[in-house]
């Protein structure tokens, strides 16, 4: 089950009586939490039947008494452990009840009336246990995954879209450039980029240089455009506003940035369907990147590609202070990267 169909049986009340949100994406955890926490009870029943643990306070008995406990004035009351991976989740043998597991005793029978919610974030829940088998079995288990970083533009288009807005398909690159796969950041940076963009507007390149802070001329994602065209002039200047501003544009992040996109002329090299739509299928990117690639295919071989990522690994060495004979000073380095690889 994903997310949108959660959510959707949650709008039209079609509980289970416990749920364990888990998995490395905390956002979608969050997004789920905060819907039950805000949405199921009423106000007024809330005061009564809402109670929320934090993992690392909380011991595994005062959730089962309070999950065991009958509603007031209410058809359901509704438990939410939040933090839950910190919770001492208590001894899980062959045998749960031998092993004085009181846990596993309550989740095999669950109250109906109750709404044990498990918010496991920041990793996987161990699918071994009997205690992951009994709210499989029982209720309902929700894995929240790490989204892949070529996914992230769609998913801003599809955030803001929500929202009532609409993103050029260069700002949202832009954005997931920058702002990589951790969704609750990234989600954080566009509440505050629609503050200041009127409803209903196309969110610019523009309005996210003026409202984030990332400039839109000086950016790993221009860095790849004017190296795809061998325009050294363009690229010095851009690596040079690097080598002056460190700390926002760290040389790993240039690294790890300019690995993934060489990686993908590599493969534009070999895809035998070299259509527009086949490749951007094939690179994971938009239609609107794909001549972007068609350049850089065209001003890089594929040997030459080959000998650019092994440039990326060496540099990656010499920041770690491997075979660095000279100066690794992060700026002279990005220069000394750059020229190797436009010439």
């Amino acid at each position: 089950m994903n997310i949108n169909e959660l959510i959707k049986d949650l709008k039209n009340r079609k509980y289970k009586p416990v749920y364990l949100l888990h998995g490395e994406e905390s956002y979608f955890i969050d997004k789920v939490s905060d819907y039950i926490e805000s949405n199921l009870l009423s106000d007024a029943e809330k005061g009564f039947n809402q109670t929320i643990f934090y993992g690392k306070d909380s011991d595994v008995m005062t959730i089962i008494n309070s999950a065991k406990r009958f509603p007031m004035m209410s058809e359901y009351q509704v438990v939410i452990v939040k933090e839950a991976q910190d919770l001492k989740w208590g001894k899980d043998g062959d045998d749960g009840k031998k092993a004085g597991d009181p846990l596993l005793t309550y989740l095999e029978n669950p109250l109906p009336s109750t709404i044990l919610v498990f918010c496991y974030r920041n990793g996987k829940f161990d699918k071994r246990k009997k205690t992951y088998k009994a709210i499989e079995k029982k209720g309902l288990v929700f894995e929240s995954a790490e989204i892949y970083e070529s996914k992230v533009p769609g998913w801003i288009e599809d955030f803001v879209r929500e929202k009532g807005y609409s993103i050029h398909v260069r700002a949202s690159a832009l954005l997931a450039e920058y702002l990589g796969n951790d969704l609750s950041k990234v989600a954080n940076e566009l509440e505050k980029l629609m503050l200041n963009v009127k409803r209903g507007e196309e969110i610019s390149s523009n309005d996210v240089e003026n409202n984030i802070g990332i400039s839109k001329e000086y950016n790993v994602f221009e860095l790849q455009t004017a190296i795809a065209r061998k325009d050294a002039y363009k690229v010095n200047q851009i690596i040079n506003y690097f080598s002056a501003n460190p700390k926002n544009n760290p040389i790993q992040l240039l690294l790890g940035t300019l690995n993934t996109y060489f990686t993908k002329v590599l493969k534009y090299h070999y895809a035998t369907d070299k259509s527009p739509q086949a490749l951007a299928r094939e690179l994971g990117v938009a239609p609107f990147f794909v001549k972007d690639y068609e350049t850089a295919g065209r001003s890089f071989s594929k040997q030459k590609t080959f000998q650019v990522i092994s440039y990326l690994r060496e540099c990656d060495l010499k920041t770690k202070g491997v075979d660095a004979s000279g100066n690794t000073e992060q700026g002279e380095l990005m220069k000394e990267l750059l020229f190797k690889i436009i010439h």
